[in-house]
């Protein structure tokens, strides 16, 4: 999960700080010493660590939080503050040019993930409305054009080639004549990288933005260098110059330097951050969300965002109804995990929730996403009449089920008797909704 050692490391010394009460300067001194130490095992850059001290410090220390009844949540609130400010401090958009397309050009280094981000990227604008047009600028890396040709067939927009012998800069200037003839209103160009950073490199696309003038030049990084992310940043935003960064990976980087570090060296924003392999995780970086999950706070808003972009309003409707005349089978249960499904890894929702961490510690859950799939195929190696009826599951049907979905009998029978179980509590829960009593929760059974 994006940030998991930090959290766990800030949110250990919050929790001895709230039980402190009223607190001295040597509370807050202790307190600080402790983030520093976290935020320095987490890659962030050293520099970018002291101004922030500093700055917490500042703040901390003055009489409006020692004096008052919660001083605890009054250092959190300042840490939660200071840290969404050293991100950014509100989400920066792209800029959309005033008279379409708006031309988009991805630079970085090979193997960052440009290409599949520019899918990825295409695909978001695409979502809200826009008619993107990708364009394969990357001459030089075997098979570059085609992957970017498979992923404009995957998600059903345009990919402007001329081949690998036309030069990038001639590339880049046709495909915006192209633009404008297909009425496309954002260009996405791909453009070639190094291994390292060069002047070859370099002159490359410094032509290409002379002779096209993006709206937008983002840098594509890969969060799980660490401080290289920081350095390559702070290059290409010197020689090039760079309107905004996409971070790849973030979240495979448990320690979160790059993301922590790099608007703070280079001043320019994180504008979208890659959350997953799939052709639809890429989000737009809020650094204030961002900044309460760190600190175990949740980010509830882009947990709504992303239901409301992925859940059916239409199947949640269904699926009341059907509950209401007790007509819940194992084809809904389905249903309902895959629509969870659409969320993300299931580590990813549960740091949106306020608290969740903590929770999951105390009561030793396990959300598991091997057991998930387990379910998943246990259900779809079931007869449709096996999945409206279970009660009709025998022995030998239970062995016929295990050896299709590739599970032992053991976690077929756990699997019947946790739905049997889900059906009861969601028929009691039903009941105290009539009678306008509260209930209390049950796990799913992929938490352990």
């Amino acid at each position: 999960m994006v940030f998991e050692s930090l959290a766990d490391k800030l949110q250990q010394t919050f929790k001895k700080l709230r039980g402190r009460g009223k607190l001295s300067e040597g509370d807050v001194a202790d307190a600080l010493k402790e983030v520093r130490l976290a935020l320095l095992e987490a890659d962030v850059n050293f520099k970018v660590v002291k101004d922030l001290i500093a700055k917490i410090k500042e703040r901390a220390i003055g009489q409006e939080v020692l004096e008052s009844l919660t001083p605890a949540q009054h250092v959190i609130k300042i840490v939660n503050e200071e840290l969404a400010n050293l991100m950014g401090g509100t989400q920066s958009r792209i800029v959309i040019a005033s008279k379409p397309p708006t031309v988009v050009m991805l630079v970085g280094l090979q193997g960052a993930g440009k290409t599949t981000t520019a899918g990825k990227l295409a695909n978001h604008l695409k979502r809200q409305g826009k008619r993107p047009l990708l364009v394969a600028g990357d001459i030089y890396r075997p098979a570059a054009i085609k992957q970017l040709q498979v992923l404009g067939e995957q998600l059903d927009i345009p990919v402007f080639t001329l081949g690998d012998k036309e030069r990038p800069v001639d590339i880049a200037k046709k495909a915006v004549e192209q633009a404008l003839s297909m009425a496309r209103d954002i260009i996405i160009i791909d453009t070639a990288g190094r291994l390292h950073i060069n002047e070859e490199l370099m002159q490359e696309l410094k032509s290409i933005k002379q002779t096209v003038r993006p709206h937008e030049i983002l840098l594509v990084v890969d969060a799980m260098t660490g401080q290289d992310a920081v350095t390559v940043a702070e290059a290409f935003n010197n020689d090039l110059g760079i309107d905004g960064i996409i971070l790849t990976k973030l979240d495979g980087d448990a320690r979160g330097g790059a993301a922590l570090s790099v608007k703070a060296v280079t001043g320019k924003p994180i504008k979208f951050a890659g959350m997953g392999e799939k052709l639809d995780a890429l989000e737009p970086f809020h650094p204030d969300r961002m900044a309460s999950r760190i600190l175990g706070m949740g980010d509830v808003l882009s947990l709504i965002e992303k239901a409301e972009s992925n859940l059916s309003l239409e199947k949640a409707q269904e699926l009341q109804k059907k509950l209401r005349k007790e007509e819940f089978t194992l084809n809904d249960f389905l249903d309902q995990i895959e629509q969870v499904r659409k969320l993300g890894p299931l580590d990813q929702i549960l740091g949106m929730l306020p608290g969740m961490g903590k929770i999951k510690q105390l009561q030793g859950m396990d959300f598991d996403e091997k057991e998930i799939k387990h379910i998943i195929a246990i259900i779809r190696s079931m007869t449709a009449k096996e999945r409206r009826d279970p009660s009709i599951i025998n022995g030998s049907r239970r062995k016929r089920i295990a050896l299709g979905s590739g599970t032992r009998v053991q976690d077929v029978n756990r699997l019947l008797k946790q739905f049997s179980e889900a059906k009861k509590m969601m028929k009691r829960l039903q009941e105290m909704q009539k009678s306008g009593k509260k209930g209390g929760g049950f796990k799913l059974p992929f938490m352990r």
